[in-house]
């Protein structure tokens, strides 16, 4: 793999039901862990303009035509607003990548959808959009969703973006920022 190459991790910031938007963080990083950029955007929580708010982001990035990949905490922000990640591959061209710490319920995902959404199936797609795979780290495994790239390659760029724990330290930085930004202070695990 390349030395320093960069990527770009996504991350929300917490939020109250009652609030109408959510902070999303990105931050651009060149491996091994120096923090080049940070860019900011928001969401409408249980919206649909997720896709559209973090290409816009993205797109008006200075850093995007360096990126050799995007990790994004999950693929919904702020509540249910799922992220298109075959879309944000497609108009960006960067590989994709969805890194949780747990494998999600979809029965119980699914639930909550058809309890909530009249377009419960579109957003229950969207969230299977990929297959998640087991990661394993130096802590707890993860499992990742990717689009665009190898699993080799890519398990080698989560490996070298890792510094402690299991999560790549871009994405740990976004969600402090993203956190201290809505709450005033960080804290919590991404």
């Amino acid at each position: 793999m390349k030395t320093q190459i960069r990527i770009l991790a996504i991350d929300d910031g917490p939020f109250s039901f009652g609030e109408e938007r959510a902070t999303v963080v990105g931050v651009a990083m060149r491996l091994p862990g120096y923090v080049e950029g940070v860019m900011v955007t928001d969401v409408k929580i249980d919206g649909l303009d997720s896709t559209d708010r973090i290409l816009e982001m993205l797109h008006k990035s200075r850093y995007m035509d360096q990126v050799k990949l995007i990790i994004l905490d999950g693929v919904a922000f702020g509540g249910f607003n799922v992220l298109d990640v075959n879309h944000i591959h497609e108009r960006t061209g960067i590989p994709v990548a969805t890194v949780t710490r747990d494998r999600p319920n979809y029965d119980e995902i699914r639930k909550a959808l058809i309890k909530h959404f009249d377009d419960w199936q579109e957003r229950l797609n969207m969230m299977t959009a990929t297959d998640l795979e087991e990661f394993e780290t130096e802590h707890t495994p993860i499992f990742v969703g990717r689009i665009g790239i190898e699993r080799e390659k890519l398990a080698e760029i989560l490996a070298a973006s890792t510094a402690q724990g299991a999560l790549p330290e871009a994405l740990r930085v976004a969600h402090l920022i993203a956190t201290a930004i809505a709450r005033g202070e960080s804290r919590g695990r991404a």
